[in-house]
């Protein structure tokens, strides 16, 4: 059993090589920071957490609990404090609501040198747990316990991690997605997969988009099917009716809500993107890192962008060409793809959309209508109960205002009857 400390104070550190870890009844990321005597990050290498886990003489270990490993002689000169911090899995938690988490530094041979208990968190969802110091020519570690009620944004904004949250320019070129290649994709903690385009966005919105894979791997995992590997496609309504969606960037929201979909999903994390009316637009494939830019380049309902005319697409709704073109480049045997399908209503040709999906039934793919806005859905909510389909392959919510759902109500719904539909396309021999 290793010494306990109790909020601010230190003692000596004799081994080169330590382990930080900790202990909580609630589920609790690590991560650290790296900086200087005047308390700052050096550059943005400087932070260790998920989606950046290693730095000079410190690594993230992963595990669950989670744990930095430290080196403290490859630590930078420059270097003045190693921040060990605890941010808790759940955002909508506070450590108040849990017993006071116990942060333990041990040596290489796993021998606890200190332990300490971190009381009297209330509201705080993020805390500086301790640190290692340098005094002179050797090292100490400190109990912190310092709170942060703002969150994990705030601390690394503090400590002078750069979060550049300036919007993409309107009608900016999308990077050609097949310049790159197609990205590998690597295990994360707690569940999540993460594409190497993420480091390129600011931590803020990495820190937003894995709460986003976190609320969707949960859907999978509670549904059984985490590790799922599906086409995810995103087909989304440019008609007239749906002006206040657009100007209002109600549809820019719902491109970067879909974005950890494919993330968990697709082998290369990217979404497959149409915009339709009467006809409709093939457009460049969405990437985490360009999600915004693709955005605003292509969210329009009229003029030319990005090369596209979108007034020859029309201004009213013809639902047959967009899911001809889909049902057209699906083959048996192939795994399955998610269709996302978001508009406001108003299928006219209900016969015949109704005689597309008996027809896709038979292929890999089921479709997830969602409504946008107070419309007449008319055959849409009725898509439950179409007959003679070889399996359901359809399902459809509507939603009066998008944002006012959060993530994890809109995941659940989005991807309830995904995995039904897995099983039963398997049981009937459309999914090997």
């Amino acid at each position: 059993m290793g010494a306990a400390l109790v909020k601010g104070q230190n003692g000596a550190l004799h081994a080169a090589r330590l382990s930080v870890s900790v202990r909580s009844e609630a589920t609790v990321d690590v991560s650290a920071l790296l900086v200087t005597e005047a308390g700052r990050v050096r550059s943005d290498a400087d932070l260790v957490f998920f989606n950046q886990p290693s730095a000079p003489g410190v690594s993230l270990r992963p595990g669950t609990p989670a744990a930095l490993s430290v080196s403290l002689a490859e630590l930078p000169e420059d270097i003045a404090q190693l921040r060990a911090v605890l941010t808790l899995d759940d955002p909508a938690a506070t450590f108040g609501r849990f017993a006071p988490p116990v942060v333990t530094v041990a040596d290489e041979a796993g021998n606890v040198l200190y332990e300490y208990c971190i009381e009297g968190l209330g509201s705080e969802s993020v805390v500086i747990a301790l640190e290692l110091y340098r005094r002179n020519a050797a090292w100490k570690v400190r109990a912190v316990g310092q709170g942060y009620a703002g969150g994990f944004a705030a601390l690394v904004i503090d400590h002078g991690v750069r979060v550049d949250d300036e919007p993409a320019p309107r009608d900016s070129p999308a990077p050609d997605p097949t310049v790159a290649g197609s990205p590998s994709r690597a295990a994360a903690p707690a569940g999540v997969f993460s594409v190497p385009g993420e480091t390129k966005l600011s931590f803020e919105k990495r820190a937003t988009l894995d709460l986003r894979k976190r609320a969707v791997a949960k859907v999978l995992i509670d549904r059984d099917v985490f590790g799922i590997r599906a086409r995810v496609v995103l087909v989304i309504d440019k008609t007239g009716s749906m002006n206040r969606q657009y100007r209002d960037q109600v549809v820019h929201r719902v491109v970067q809500r879909m974005i950890p979909v494919a993330i968990q999903l697709d082998d290369d994390g990217t979404l497959e993107a149409y915009l339709y009316a009467l006809s409709f637009a093939k457009l460049p494939d969405i990437t985490v890192e360009h999600g915004e830019a693709w955005a605003q380049t292509f969210l329009h309902l009229g003029g030319t962008h990005g090369g596209i005319d979108y007034q020859r697409l029309g201004g009213r709704n013809d639902e047959l060409p967009i899911m001809r073109d889909i049902i057209d480049s699906l083959c048996p045997g192939d795994r399955p793809t998610l269709v996302l399908f978001f508009t406001d209503g108003g299928f006219a040709k209900k016969r015949e959309i109704a005689a597309l999906m008996r027809e896709a039934s038979l292929l890999p793919a089921f479709w997830q209508f969602v409504g946008l806005g107070r419309a007449n859905y008319g055959l849409l909510r009725t898509l439950d109960e179409l007959s003679d389909r070889t399996v359901d392959n359809a399902g459809f919510f509507a939603l009066d205002d998008i944002d006012q759902v959060d993530d994890a109500q809109l995941y659940t719904r989005l991807l309830g009857e995904f995995p039904d539909w897995l099983r039963a396309a398997r049981a009937a021999g459309i999914l090997r």
